[in-house]
């Protein structure tokens, strides 16, 4: 495979080169060092997207809503769409792009369906590279659309620039939903389904725990506007467009821009480490080292943070 040729067919947008690029990722290939080095010069310019929530709020349409919007003011737009995968047999339907398919022929548009194959937090474990494919490709916007989440699957706040929360009314306390590290991550709160009863109760629910939540951090604070949307019928996605660019225009103007990349960069790095080092553990289970430290536990002869900081030394070596 010439991997230089397929980085510079991606960087021309050609989305089979996007594909098999996305697909060395998802796939562990053992070129990915050399891929990132390869993209590493062409990234850094787009602009990342995170949707998230619980499921049925609609977070399929309302990104399949954003891309023809962004598409109708002529940005480039890719989409990483995760699902869930079966804890049974493994597999994903990855049932998402089914229902952006009004997207499929657009050339400005690509469309990426990634299974979480058991990865906690919302995202796939391949989603950070996989967002640098996409960005070397020339993407103006990524959407980031996370699998259905509870109250602490907040991953992608790390990798978004700006993290959109949806709620529906008639799913219960919405505002639960919303609770913990949901409410703290949200830049923009969605709304959808506004055209059902209880959406103005849930609107100022909202609006009232976002009064409440004044985040104590240093700089400049952000008050997370809530939007109302009918995403199936197009209703108020120009509203939400319009608040993720006063978004980005907050973030200009406080000198928060260079924030995302390198909160990604940071969590990107982060995974890595941890990933090789899962592997050198796993690599210790094959010799005699754990099964000897275990034993020793058993026996009582050791502690078991002894036994962690002797696994973390063989290691280190």
């Amino acid at each position: 495979m010439d991997l230089d040729r397929l980085v510079a067919d991606a960087r021309e947008g050609t989305p089979r080169a996007v594909g098999r690029l996305i697909s060395l990722v998802e796939d562990g290939s053992p070129r990915l060092r050399e891929l990132a080095a390869a993209l590493a010069p062409h990234t850094g310019r787009a602009r990342v997207v995170g949707l998230t929530g619980s499921p049925g709020v609609g977070k399929s349409t309302t990104t399949s809503a954003l891309v023809s919007a962004l598409r109708a003011d002529d940005r480039r737009v890719g989409v990483l769409a995760v699902d869930p995968s079966s804890p049974f047999s493994g597999g994903a339907l990855l049932g998402d792009r089914v229902r952006m398919g009004e997207h499929a022929t657009d050339p400005g548009v690509f469309i990426r369906s990634m299974a979480t194959r058991g990865h906690l937090g919302g995202l796939a474990a391949a989603t950070p590279q996989a967002l640098r494919v996409l960005d070397a490709a020339g993407c103006d916007v990524i959407l980031v659309e996370t699998v259905g989440v509870g109250q602490s699957e907040v991953e992608v706040v790390a990798l978004a620039d700006t993290t959109v929360v949806l709620l529906a009314p008639g799913m219960g306390d919405s505002v639960q939903a919303a609770k913990a590290g949901i409410l703290e991550v949200a830049d923009v709160f969605v709304v959808n389904k506004a055209d059902r009863d209880g959406a103005d109760a849930t609107v100022q629910e909202l609006q009232h725990m976002i009064s409440l939540n004044r985040r104590e951090v240093d700089g400049p604070s952000w008050r997370p506007p809530v939007v109302r949307t009918v995403a199936a019928s197009g209703q108020g996605i120009d509203e939400l467009v319009a608040a993720l660019d006063r978004h980005r225009t907050w973030a200009v103007d406080h000198g928060l821009l260079a924030e995302g990349p390198r909160r990604r960069a940071r969590a990107e790095i982060e995974a890595i480490a941890l990933a090789d080092l899962r592997t050198r553990i796993r690599d210790l289970s094959g010799s005699a080292t754990l099964p000897a430290l275990a034993e020793r536990v058993v026996a009582g002869s050791l502690d078991p943070y002894a036994a962690a900081d002797e696994v973390v030394a063989s290691v280190r070596t």
